[in-house]
């Protein structure tokens, strides 16, 4: 059997063709992977406004990540000066902020992180925080630290659990 060069040019664009298509008609029953939502940012003016390239807290995945709040004065800006105790129940008038925000309470907080400069200050922070906190109890980590922003003496932040 004989092949003119014709017929052999019209059977190698037939199977060039052909494979072209198979590998686009593949690409195509691919399910296109679903674009993650944006995070969703909580904004209150019952706690500071963000100081820098942050939000006050973001929910994703089911839970609110809450930044750090520091003794700060949501409507002076100014940190409040004074004992310990008065400085620890502004951080958690704050952080109270930022759940009910979201329509959450202490009951819902799974983890803080307390930030301290003063390991003298601790016995009075952990009863501020017991009264503050309830019967939940949540997991927790104290960190003591050379230095906070604006001189504050605490910064803690939580994650919680988000019911919707």
């Amino acid at each position: 059997m004989r092949v003119s060069p014709s017929t052999l040019l019209i059977l190698a664009a037939f199977f060039v063709t052909g494979s072209a298509l198979a590998q686009s008609a593949s690409k195509s029953e691919a399910p296109a992977k679903p674009a993650a939502p944006p995070l969703r940012a909580v904004v209150t003016d019952g706690a500071p406004k963000a100081s820098g390239p942050y939000s006050q807290a973001i929910v994703e995945g089911g839970f609110l990540f809450a930044a750090g709040q520091i003794s700060r004065d949501p409507k002076t800006g100014t940190v409040l000066p004074g004992p310990i105790e008065q400085a620890v129940d502004r951080v958690f008038d704050n952080l109270e902020a930022v759940l009910k925000a979201e329509g959450l309470g202490w009951a819902d907080v799974v983890k803080t992180t307390v930030y301290m400069t003063k390991g003298d200050d601790f016995a009075a922070m952990n009863t501020v925080y017991a009264k503050r906190m309830g019967d939940g109890r949540p997991a927790r980590t104290t960190v003591f630290v050379a230095g906070l922003p604006g001189g504050a003496p605490i910064e803690m932040d939580l994650i919680a659990r988000v019911h919707r």
